[in-house]
């Protein structure tokens, strides 16, 4: 059976602050993170990725501007655009997210190669609020 990859989106938003929301599909929607300093390619650099709501398969295409009053108000462009692949033989997606430990091989224009998508655990903190670290992978 030949299945069709997963996309993923990194979203480029001057909402109140400017950050780079990244977005998984998953289960059919994407999940989505917001981090403040945008992705990077240097295995040396950890960025936060703070969790945010999931959005339907259709806002991986989304530009534009959305108006203010209304949540997330500001300009959106696409910075990145591709597909994954789950790099964890041992777990499907879903799971990997479940556990906060995703390692995925992305294929963007930008963005290219292995990265994990590491959960921190906090003690006090809702498990859907805890932040993630987004961290490219070394590779030989």
């Amino acid at each position: 059976m030949n299945k069709k990859s997963p996309c993923f989106v990194v979203q480029k938003h001057q909402a109140t602050t400017l950050h780079y929301d990244f977005r998984l599909e998953i289960n059919g929607v994407l999940k989505s993170w917001a981090i403040p300093k945008g992705p990077s390619t240097n295995p040396n650099d950890k960025r936060l990725a703070v969790p945010t709501e999931d959005h339907s398969l259709e806002y991986k295409d989304f530009e534009g501007v959305i108006p203010e009053g209304q949540y997330g108000a500001g300009k959106v462009t696409i910075w990145d655009k591709g597909i994954y692949d789950n790099i964890r033989d041992d777990v499907s997606m879903a799971k990997a997210y479940q556990e906060g430990k995703i390692k995925i091989r992305l294929r963007g224009k930008k963005l290219k190669g292995n990265y994990s998508l590491i959960r921190i655990r906090g003690r006090s903190q809702k498990a859907k609020q805890q932040p993630w670290l987004l961290i490219k992978m070394r590779e030989d």
